[in-house]
């Protein structure tokens, strides 16, 4: 129904903005990753999905189409609703979602508040082919890259360092060098924990 929106921002919170769009202004929800990449300028234009249900109709607005892509596969998602669509948005970048899903990770998508072992499994089981049919990815270098990312991160914990910490670097580092064999993710690690 509302496809983007685009005026000035009037109110910006790490959770919602306010854009003035000819005099009228609109409530916006977005996510952490959206608000990271709002520019500075007092000029933006976000893409939004609009749910409508009986008591509210309730905006949310994405920097990037592919995010938004996202939001709408999560919400087609039993179990899934709106905030906790936003809430797996602002924990990982839609990159790492994506990922987490083609490749299978449970883990990674039950590491969000909120998401259980059962649902994160149904994330994965209905929107696996979807994801993989959109994005083109591939299946084998997906899986490959998990490989190296799990035994990265168990070798830093050999090492005494904290899982959660060290899953944010080696993140970092597959992000910037996707095809990282499991010494390299190490090395890069541990020069940056």
């Amino acid at each position: 129904m509302i496809a983007h929106l685009q005026g000035k921002l009037v109110e910006k919170t790490p959770t919602q903005v306010v854009i003035d769009c000819g005099g009228v202004g609109y409530h916006v929800n977005i996510s952490l990753h959206t608000y990271s990449l709002l520019p500075s300028s007092d000029y933006i234009k976000l893409f939004t999905h609009l749910q409508i249900k009986e008591d509210a109709h309730t905006l949310f607005g994405f920097v990037e189409k592919s995010e938004r892509e996202i939001f709408k596969l999560l919400l087609s998602v039993s179990g899934i609703g709106a905030s906790i669509a936003r809430t797996m948005l602002s924990s990982l970048d839609p990159k790492q979602i994506t990922n987490a899903i083609a490749s299978g990770d449970v883990v990674t998508i039950q590491s969000i508040k909120g998401i259980g072992s059962k649902t994160a499994q149904r994330v994965i089981l209905d929107l696996k082919e979807k994801v993989l049919k959109l994005y083109d990815l591939d299946e084998v270098s997906m899986s490959q890259n998990n490989t190296n990312r799990d035994e990265a991160l168990s070798a830093l914990e050999v090492l005494g360092f904290v899982r959660k910490t060290s899953e944010r670097v080696v993140e970092k580092i597959i992000k910037d060098a996707p095809d990282s064999s499991v010494e390299f993710i190490i090395k890069q690690a541990l020069k940056n924990l």
